[in-house]
């Protein structure tokens, strides 16, 4: 199979490639593939992820097919293959997908055409990871000694449990926080207040409930009182310290709204930069450079 399935398939040189790919795709770097048409497959509710795809490929002049699951024979028991094959046979030149099962790529061996993975159950986000490190090299020039805090739902987070390894491998500082229960041992844990005063980059993730088998042990107001980035705790930060957020925000949880709209904020960059992001990785699939 050809495409772009998990940040680890990428070797450190290429993932500092795409980031500069990225940032001459956003500075006005002009790239078409006017005879070419890609699927849009997701299987899972999306807004930024989605629809940053879709203006990735308008973009890149590209025609775009959405599938819509309501309206699809997945609705009469179609398997993710026997879809994905369908669209091949169609002669798309490649599908984006984002599926509820880890690792559902896997299931697709045997498919020829290039496939762009979305995100998967609670295992791989590799456009995220892209695009968050594409933000952070924007900020500061560099990973090596950077110190990242990932606060929140860790258990049930495709997000951390793919830039965790990779910010480690490019030379950055990872640590976890939040509620205990979420904590799976995937960095070292440290406290919320201890981590708002030291990072360099604190990363807010929302609490998954869609992905929870039992129901989380506080209340919303409880939460963000005790692990939420609050008007308080902002205040706390370095002084050139930024936030970021995978999104969606859940508004008064994990986040102030006042907090979401500071200038340490860069929610709003990382959804711009995920469109420059993913008209570079569908670029170089397209160009047989991964």
């Amino acid at each position: 199979m050809r495409g772009l399935f998990t940040i680890k398939q990428l070797k450190t040189e290429q993932i500092y490639e795409i980031i500069e790919y990225a940032e001459k795709l956003k500075k006005g770097l002009r790239v078409s593939y006017p005879d070419k048409k890609i699927a849009t497959l997701f299987f899972e509710n999306s807004t930024r992820t989605h629809y940053s795809f879709q203006c990735a490929l308008l973009n890149l002049g590209i025609k775009v097919l959405d599938f819509n699951t309501e309206t699809s024979s997945v609705k009469k028991g179609e398997s993710l293959y026997d879809t994905v094959r369908t669209f091949e046979s169609f002669g798309v030149d490649g599908v984006i997908i984002r599926h509820s099962e880890d690792e559902y790529f896997k299931e697709l061996e045997g498919v020829e055409m290039p496939i762009w993975n979305a995100g998967d159950g609670k295992a791989n986000h590799p456009t995220q990871c892209l695009l968050d490190l594409m933000t952070i090299y924007e900020e500061y020039g560099k990973f090596e000694g950077l110190k990242c805090c990932i606060i929140g739902d860790i258990s049930h987070s495709r997000v951390a449990h793919t830039n965790i390894e990779i910010m480690e491998r490019l030379g950055m500082e990872v640590y976890i926080s939040g509620p205990e229960e979420y904590n799976d041992g995937s960095a070292k844990w440290i406290p919320v207040d201890e981590a708002v005063k030291n990072m360099d980059v604190v990363m807010l993730l929302r609490v998954q409930f869609e992905r929870h088998t039992e129901k989380m042990s506080m209340s919303i107001e409880e939460y963000h009182e005790k692990y939420g980035l609050t008007v308080k705790r902002m205040e706390m930060m370095k002084k050139n310290a930024i936030i970021m957020h995978p999104g969606p925000i859940n508004r008064g949880v994990e986040m102030a709204s006042e907090v979401c709209e500071c200038e340490k904020s860069r929610y709003f960059k990382q959804i711009t930069n995920g469109v420059y992001v993913r008209m570079a990785v569908i670029s170089k699939v397209l160009d047989g450079e991964l």
